[in-house]
């Protein structure tokens, strides 16, 4: 059974029974894997006929597995006959731990085997291995003659997964690695660039932390296409899922020819994470929760606007000489987002000007994080009157004085209603998935706004803007923000034009996207 693209796509098939590891198998391939991985220690079997069966009637190029130490069939005989059967059968690969590989046990498969490969696997417990331990480990790897070796290992901190790549790119048999949880999905998705010859992703109804799904894979990143070339550009952000930066970024670099990637990052340390990874291959990043504040001080410069509002959403690594630059596009996104809204209200009643039409509004802005002080320094720029209601009262009273505002208790904000006409800009986390039920503002007191932004794009049309909308309010989505500053983003990272009719047409598309809640995890804040 032959292959149709250089790189292999594969999934780990765990099933109890012979029927569910075909049907699953059927999945696989119709999500986009072209290479699965058959877990024969999970199946519940009485003759080994029934895995000769399985492996014969495979629809799926296919590695067989049988860890003795996960098996419910634990002999070494059978677990011997079970891969034997497998190179009688032709399989095109079969894995061995590397604690069962001895030289007799490698021999005897050697033997057996026409045109199948053979992977020799290690996994690496918790800890933080160097690159010489790591070294030293693929060293004995492939010391065993294997056509293929294996690495998987636990991570704590994306910043392990830096001395994956580096053996992926001096290793001299083809290697598969696996990081294992959340913070290693990078191993996966930039594994390709670094010289992985096959990457791993889950079915869509069984997620793995730390692997995108096989449908992300192919519709999302499309791997295939990567080369040693590939910019590197994501969301640092922790958590950083729902971020819909990667369904908007990938197909616009790929319809301008630009030859990038966007990933989730999920950073716990911002500073250790730049230290760690500092080549000029790392080249552009959103910034998201809780990072957009500290990302200041890890730049080397700050453009001024990002400087006065004291949060980045966007670092550049400057080709010439790999500094840092810090950029916020959001203010600029939120703020013509919501002027726009309102000038095609006044148009329509026959009232253009050409002066901002949040001059002189009070505006009343909840949440006080890295989008809140974007939103505030805005409105404040346009002349408008800020209010501002957060949970944390200090941090509320500290944006207004940076703004010459006025901070109000938050259980103040359903009452407040001291004029007709106002402006309300929801920044805070209220109603994004999978609370969206909440909302920040109650619909009776709604009455009393022109206009409701919320910021939350997930979902789309949260219940604060269906209520706005009913009692007659102007609306405006996060999914509009969202847009414009990321298209702010998308020229500060090529240095060119943002494909705009091109990606205001792919934004309708984002929910049909199914990417791993695993995989990407969210809250407000993770552009």
């Amino acid at each position: 059974m032959g292959f149709k693209s250089d790189l292999l796509i594969c999934t780990t098939l765990e099933c109890e029974t012979k029927e569910e590891m075909m049907a699953s198998m059927e999945k696989a391939k119709q999500e986009g894997a072209n290479l699965v991985e058959l877990c024969i220690h999970s199946l519940s079997f009485s003759h080994i006929s029934e895995v000769e069966e399985l492996i014969s009637h495979r629809s799926l190029p296919s590695i067989v597995s049988f860890s003795r130490s996960k098996g419910k069939l634990q002999s070494k005989k059978t677990w011997l006959q079970v891969l034997k059967l497998a190179l009688e059968v032709g399989v095109e690969f079969v894995e061995i731990d590397f604690e069962e590989a001895t030289d007799d046990v490698i021999a005897e498969l050697m033997n057996k085997r026409s045109n199948s490969k053979i992977i020799i696997s290690s996994y690496l417990n918790g800890g933080n291995p160097c690159k010489e331990k790591l070294g030293n480990l693929i060293i004995q790897l492939q010391f065993t003659g294997a056509d293929a070796i294996k690495l998987d290992m636990d991570v704590a901190y994306i910043t392990d997964v830096a001395p994956i790549f580096h053996i992926l790119t001096h290793c001299q048999v083809p290697l598969i690695t696996k990081a294992v949880g959340d913070r290693g999905l990078i191993s996966q998705l930039l594994g390709p660039k670094y010289g992985a010859f096959a990457v791993w992703g889950s079915l869509s109804h069984k997620s793995v932390p730390g692997l995108p799904s096989l449908l992300s894979i192919k519709q999302v990143y499309k791997l295939e296409y990567m080369t040693p070339d590939t910019k590197v550009f994501g969301v640092v952000s922790n958590p950083v899922g729902h971020s819909k930066g990667p369904l908007l970024h990938n197909p616009a670099f790929r319809h301008t020819g630009y030859d990038g990637i966007y990933v989730p990052l999920l950073v716990d340390n911002i500073k250790e994470f730049f230290r760690v990874y500092s080549c000029s291959d790392f080249a552009g990043f959103s910034v998201g929760i809780p990072h957009k504040e500290a990302a200041l001080g890890c730049c080397d410069e700050v453009h001024p606007l990002a400087k006065c509002i004291g949060a980045v959403n966007t670092i550049i690594r400057r080709p010439r000489d790999g500094k840092l630059i810090g950029y916020n596009t959001d203010c600029e996104a939120c703020i013509s987002a919501i002027e726009d809204a309102l000038r095609e209200r006044r148009i329509t009643n026959g009232q253009a000007s050409h002066a901002s039409p949040i001059a002189g509004k009070l505006f009343v802005l909840v949440g006080a994080g890295g989008a809140g002080r974007a939103i505030a320094f805005g409105a404040k720029s346009r002349g408008a009157r800020v209010v501002i209601f957060n949970r944390n009262f200090e941090r509320a009273k500290a944006l207004a004085s940076a703004v010459s505002g006025e901070a109000l208790p938050y259980e103040y904000l359903n009452t407040y209603r001291p004029e007709k006409g106002m402006i309300l800009a929801n920044a805070s986390a209220v109603g994004m998935q999978p609370k969206i039920d909440q909302t920040p503002v109650c619909k009776e007191s709604l009455g009393s706004y022109e206009l409701v932004f919320d910021a939350v794009y997930t979902p789309r049309n949260t219940r604060l803007l269906q209520e706005a909308a009913e009692i007659g309010a102007i609306v405006v989505s996060g999914v509009e923000m969202f847009i414009r500053q990321a298209l702010g983003q998308f020229k500060l990272f090529t240095g060119g034009l943002a494909p705009e009719e091109f990606m205001r047409k792919i934004s309708p598309k984002f929910n049909s996207f199914l990417i791993n809640d695993n995989e990407i995890r969210t809250q407000l804040e993770l552009r």
